[in-house]
This record gives structure tokens, C-alpha cells and sequence, in this order.
């Protein structure tokens, strides 16, 4: 039977390797499985039962089976290792780079991490213990010893031979760094510079000496924003020392990245991140823990508002028509403070901005809620005699209540764009997440705020 892989979807794909299964034709199945990427492949065996999942993943050569469990998820991981002999699992093993093999470790339960750890050998056990006393959150715990290292003094002959005898066992092989007799890093060359010189020509020649790298205990997301910043395929780690240890790969930077975006995005909506898992995996209750402690810290604080309005009960009672434009100030009010909180929230995690910019960053935004607020304040002040009075023919309504309600409109937004541009700037400088100062928290104290500002002006104006 052909297959055309590029006319056809995931679905119908999973679908031939169903039938091929049930029909017992393994060859076949092999033949396919082989000329699917990793990642997909990794993919379509979450479509199977456990049993033909694991018959389905020990169809597959050792390397193109090592790339492929790297991309199942931890639960999938854990159900093919706990099917493995031992033979088959030290297989597997030696198949993996150190990096992965440590990510997997961190997320697998004590006896399946004794399994695994027994299965190697001294050495990749001693290196693989190391890595995991680096900090969860430092360039150390992502980095992988697996690297091809130069002598200055080395030829382009020589450096070739040494690529060829051990970049099999590499990450990466374009990227080599050159270091001294104590493994001090030194400088760094690529494999393109080496073809572009003549095989006498010595490495010391033609480095780059001005290296870019980071310390083992820097933070892994400092330097995953140096790819970015200078697109790298791999960034070299030094010890206290400025020893090479290992160098992060470009798909490990993406990692970081992503999980650093995601735990933002949790925090700027309220919510605590619980789990590495996709949404559908993650229970029930643990939704709820991540979502509940946020939600009852907002619901508290809401309150305040409630106080303000009890406060001026009396007023409010007085002319009723003031009540039913709350919402729309409060929710423009926060709706400002949100765009402010998201736009410098992003500034400081691309180092854009600092804490000694924030009087730039305020004097800025003022001026962004004056014309904000000055156009707001305008099309409301229209849109209310127009639509609520006009049309509408709403009781109450006069120039001096539209007045009070668009300058309140003017003057919250200018407060909100001040209140969402310094919080999280002052909350990098305390060493808290900016992300934690967002929109849900900003909003609560720009409802506040303009519920004052509301009754300030209706009792100076209105005379209520």
C-alpha cells in the first residue's frame, strides 16, 4: 500500500497506521512511522490505546524512537518506561542528550527516576546529579554538557578530525568554543568560518574573542532573551570560575520562553500556575487551585468599592440616574489601566524599560490619558445627549449630569494610564513579577478610584 504523507492529514494518517495495526502488517507500519517527523509521530501516538502505543513506539529504530519520547507528554513518558525492560529503557537512555534526560528526571516519580538513574553509566549519572543542583529557574538546570570545544592552537585540520570523532554524541556541532588548558572559554568559531580558512590555518586566527555567555546561576530566562536578541543556535554557560560547563540550544531557549509567556499569561488574568500539563489533562481541582486563591483576593477587594458606594448611598439616591452609568466608568477605567499594565509589562521583560525610567514611562502616559481621556470624554458626552436623551428619552439627563459623568471619564482614564505604567515597575524593583500588578488588580484599584472621582465631582457640581 503507498502512502503519500503530504496529501494526507493527521486524522486520515492515524487512520491508515489504525488499520495497519488491526491488520498486524508491522513492516508497514514501521515503514511509516520512520518517515513521520519525531514531533508528529509523538502526536499521532497519543491517539492510540496504552497497549498499542507501546507496540506501536518499540516499532521505531533507537534514534528516531530516542527523539520521539522526548516529545510525549510526562504521563505518556511514564507509562512507556514503566512497559520497558530494562535493556530497552537504557537504550532509550544512552539515545537521549543529558538536557533531556534531566527534564524527564524532574518530572518522573522517585522509583521511576531510581529506574532510570540505574541504567546508566557512572559518568552520565555523575553529570546528570550535577545538573539537577543547578536552581530550577537558572541557566544551569538547561544547559547540556554536550558540546565541541577547540584549542586555540588547533588547526582547521585538526579541528575537523575533532568534530568528526566526537560531534556524533553533540547537540550541536555548527557552534565550537575554544578554551585553554583549564577549560576557561577563551573564544568561539563556527563551522562555517572553518570552511572558509585553509586546513594550516590556526583557530586563534579568525575566533571571535568578544564571547557572549552566561553564569550557571543567571536566570534561565536572561538567557533565553539572548537568542532573541542575537540570534543564537546555542549560548555557551561558564561556573564562578569562567570554566565552560555546557551551552543551551536554541530549543531549549524556545522552552524557556514559551513556559515564561504561559506563567505571564496566568498571572495577568488572575490565575496561579499549577501544572506543566495541556488544559484538557489538567483536573478539575486543579484548575480550581490555581484559579480560586486570585478570585478571592479580587472578590475581597472589591469590597472596597461596595464601601464607597454605601458611603454615598444618600447621594446616589438622590439623583438615580447616576447609578446606571457606574459600570461604563469602571469598566473604562479598568479597560485603560489594563492597556497601560500589558504595554510595560512587555517593555520590562524585553528590558526596554527600568525603574529609573519611570518618571519618562509617567510623564508618558499622562499624556497618552489626556488625549485618551479628551476623546473618550467627548464621544460619551455626545453618545449621552444623543442616544440616552434623544433617542432613548432617558429621565434625569441634563448638561450638567453629562458633564459630570465625562469629566469623571476624562479624569480616571488619565488616573488609570499613571496607576497601570507604575505598579508593575515598582513590583520589578521590590523583585516581584510585574505580571502580578495586571489587569485584574490594576482594574480593582481604578474602580475605586473612580467611584471617587464620580462622587467628588457630582457632589462639587451637582450640589447633592
Amino acid at each position: 500500500m503507498e502512502f503519500n504523507f503530504e496529501e494526507l492529514n493527521a486524522e486520515e494518517i492515524v487512520e491508515q497506521i489504525h488499520s495497519l495495526f488491526e491488520a498486524k502488517k508491522y513492516s508497514q507500519l514501521k515503514e511509516i512511522l520512520v518517515e513521520i517527523n519525531p514531533t508528529d509521530t509523538a502526536v499521532i501516538l497519543e491517539e492510540f490505546p496504552n497497549e498499542q502505543k507501546i507496540i506501536l513506539f518499540r516499532l521505531l529504530p533507537k534514534e528516531e524512537a530516542a527523539e520521539v519520547f522526548v516529545e510525549l507528554d510526562n504521563d505518556v513518558q511514564e507509562q512507556l518506561i514503566a512497559s520497558f525492560s530494562d535493556t530497552e529503557l537504557k537504550e532509550v537512555i544512552d539515545e537521549l542528550y543529558l538536557d533531556d534526560t534531566v527534564d524527564i528526571i524532574e518530572e518522573m516519580p522517585a522509583t521511576i527516576v531510581k529506574r532510570i538513574l540505574r541504567n546508566t553509566d557512572s559518568e552520565t549519572r555523575a553529570s546528570i546529579n550535577t545538573l539537577l543542583k543547578y536552581p530550577e529557574d537558572s541557566a544551569g538546570s538547561i544547559m547540556t554538557p554536550e558540546f565541541v570545544d577547540l584549542k586555540k592552537d588547533n588547526t582547521v585540520e585538526d579541528a575537523f578530525k575533532r568534530i568528526r570523532r566526537t560531534g556524533v554524541d553533540k547537540e550541536t556541532i555548527y557552534t565550537c568554543y575554544v578554551t585553554d588548558k583549564s577549560r576557561h572559554l577563551i573564544g568561539v568559531t563556527t563551522v562555517k568560518e572553518l570552511l572558509l580558512h585553509e586546513y594550516d590555518d590556526k583557530i586563534e586566527d579568525f575566533m571571535e574573542t568578544n564571547t557572549i555567555y552566561v553564569n550557571t546561576h543567571d536566570d534561565k530566562e536572561v538567557a533565553a532573551q539572548l537568542f532573541d536578541k542575537y540570534n543564537f543556535l546555542a549560548l555557551p554557560v561558564v561556573d564562578m570560575e569562567n570554566r565552560l560547563v555546557g551551552i543551551i540550544t536554541v530549543d531549549d531557549a524556545i522552552d524557556v520562553l514559551q513556559e515564561e509567556n504561559t506563567e505571564d499569561i496566568h498571572k495577568m488574568n488572575a490565575m496561579v500556575r499549577t501544572s506543566e500539563k495541556p488544559y484538557l489533562k489538567i483536573g478539575v481541582f486543579e484548575t480550581w487551585k490555581s484559579r480560586v486563591p486570585w478570585l478571592m483576593l479580587l472578590m475581597v477587594g472589591a469590597t472596597f468599592t461596595g464601601m464607597i458606594i454605601t458611603a454615598f448611598e444618600d447621594k446616589l439616591s438622590a439623583l438615580i440616574i447616576l447609578t446606571s452609568f457606574i459600570p461604563m466608568l469602571m469598566d473604562t477605567g479598568g479597560n485603560s489601566g489594563g492597556q497601560a499594565s500589558v504595554t510595560i509589562i512587555r517593555a520590562l521583560s524585553l528590558n526596554e524599560v527600568d525603574f529609573k525610567d519611570i518618571f519618562k514611562v509617567l510623564w508618558k502616559e499622562i499624556r497618552v490619558g489626556i488625549v485618551c481621556g479628551l476623546s473618550l470624554a467627548a464621544v460619551n458626552f455626545v453618545k449621552i445627549l444623543v442616544v440616552d436623551k434623544w433617542l432613548l428619552g432617558t429621565e434625569g439627563i441634563t448638561l450638567t449630569v453629562n458633564l459630570v459623568i465625562s469629566l469623571t471619564l476624562f479624569i480616571e482614564v488619565i488616573f488609570a494610564k499613571m496607576v497601570g505604567c507604575t505598579l508593575p515597575i515598582i513590583a520589578k524593583k521590590m523583585r516581584l513579577d510585574p505580571a502580578v500588578m495586571s489587569s485584574p488588580f490594576i482594574t480593582t484599584i481604578v474602580d475605586a478610584i473612580s467611584l471617587l472621582v464620580y462622587f467628588g465631582l457630582s457632589s462639587a457640581i451637582l450640589h447633592i
